[in-house]
């Protein structure tokens, strides 16, 4: 049997947001000359997600998401997007998907970006309630903004105060709602920062207006006249014209799980984003990825893991000598405050908190395990996020009695210790 000359090959893509497409343009760059074909279920153009729950969200005037690239920029390239079609399951040994409208293609190389969706709680009730959102897509959004109509005045409650809950939570005020914030921990944003940041936070929210109550679990919702009530286990009720779910996601790994691939806290991938099987590929938040910088298998929820990800899997399919090493960031907006993280904070067991002398809060956290930085929450501050990147990166050893100086310098050479 004759072999297939490089123009013949073809690479199939399960998901299209940030991972999906920008491994599509990156195959393109690094050489791949077959074909490339994009399936998604979502039927909009390919656009940004971290605006869905900002920019977007406030724009009652019916604001287009932005999309990732534009419709000539996919022919030009010549990759086939598919919209509003859902891949059904995978036969690995004869290398074909199988889509839900009964057809089927072949493929040369498979890459899972198939990302992840929004955790919605058994609450009682819950099902029932038309008003009810996550906050994962274009049509999540749509959704919030018709319910609230010309009245943005509207009694909302968000379910849940990670950094998503407390975006929409900014957003939604900023519009003139009556915003409620549920979160069941004892503090807001407890597994993923200091208590420090979380007060931070508390106070920002309550000084905009928004109510933050933690220690609330909801147990059910009643609904009465298209007026909500969420009742928590302490048996206080909050009204609400609108309920919007923030508490987490689920990982899609069932059409890898069902293909035979190794899954472990999302699909199990080398570090050039290869699966157990050496034609499939996954990468962005789907993955369960090896990060050599902290020695650990991580699984993140960011769009720099997905554009980098994509990079380094583009270059591996194309047979390049190639790994992911890359330090982790997340940036997160809320009113006039940017926070900037960069690397991870899990296991940390000190930190400094440097403060600067500015009119305006800005402040930065330095998670320490032991004298090893682990990570930086920059809060209006660049430069500690910037100095953080560089000095994690390096593996540097920081002077914590300089850093914790507010009014010495702050520069890269007065930290470092030699």
């Amino acid at each position: 049997m004759a072999l297939k000359s490089h123009k013949e090959f073809i690479c199939v893509i399960v998901g299209a947001s940030h991972a999906g497409v920008n491994l599509a343009f990156a195959l393109r760059r690094e050489g791949w000359e077959g074909q490339i074909i994009l399936f998604d279920a979502d039927p909009e153009l390919p656009y940004h997600r971290p605006p869905l729950s900002k920019t977007y969200l406030t724009d009652l005037e019916g604001l287009s998401a932005t999309p990732l690239k534009s419709a000539e920029s996919y022919e030009r390239d010549a990759i086939q997007l598919n919209l509003g079609i859902r891949v059904a399951s995978i036969d690995s040994n004869e290398k074909k998907v199988f889509l839900d409208d009964g057809s089927v293609h072949a493929y040369d190389k498979l890459v899972l970006a198939t990302g992840a969706r929004p955790i919605i709680p058994s609450i009682p009730g819950l099902g029932t309630t038309k008003a009810v959102f996550p906050l994962r897509t274009a049509a999540d959004v749509e959704g919030i903004r018709k319910s609230l109509g010309d009245e943005p005045k509207k009694d909302i409650v968000i379910i849940g105060g990670g950094y998503i809950g407390l975006e929409i939570a900014a957003s939604l005020k900023k519009l003139g709602a009556n915003v409620t914030v549920l979160e069941r921990e004892e503090r807001i944003l407890a597994r993923v920062t200091a208590p420090e940041m979380s007060d931070f936070f508390n106070r920002l929210h309550t000084q905009n207006g928004v109510k933050v109550l933690t220690g609330k679990n909801v147990t059910s919702v009643a609904t009465e006249n298209e007026k909500h009530t969420v009742v928590c286990s302490d048996g206080s009720t909050y009204s609400a014209h609108i309920i919007v779910i923030g508490v987490g996601i689920h990982v899609n790994t069932e059409l890898a799980a069902k293909a035979g691939i190794t899954i472990e806290n999302g699909i199990k991938v080398d570090s050039t984003a290869r699966t157990s099987d050496e034609n499939i590929y996954a990468i962005g938040d789907c993955t369960f990825h090896y990060n050599p910088h902290y020695d650990k298998y991580v699984r993140l929820e960011s769009v720099q893991n997905a554009v980098d990800q994509a990079k380094v899997a583009a270059s591996a399919i194309c047979g390049k000598d190639c790994t992911y090493d890359t330090i982790p960031w997340f940036w997160s907006d809320q009113y006039d405050v940017k926070l900037q993280i960069v690397g991870l904070s899990v296991g940390y067991d000190n930190i400094i908190i440097r403060k600067e002398q500015k009119d305006q809060p800005c402040f930065s956290i330095w998670y320490f395990k032991g004298d090893r930085l682990l990570s930086v929450d920059a809060i209006n501050n660049a430069k500690a996020y910037v100095f953080g990147t560089k000095f994690i990166k390096n593996n540097e050893s920081v002077d914590k009695s300089k850093l914790a100086d507010g009014t010495a310098e702050f520069k890269p050479a007065n930290l470092i210790v030699e």
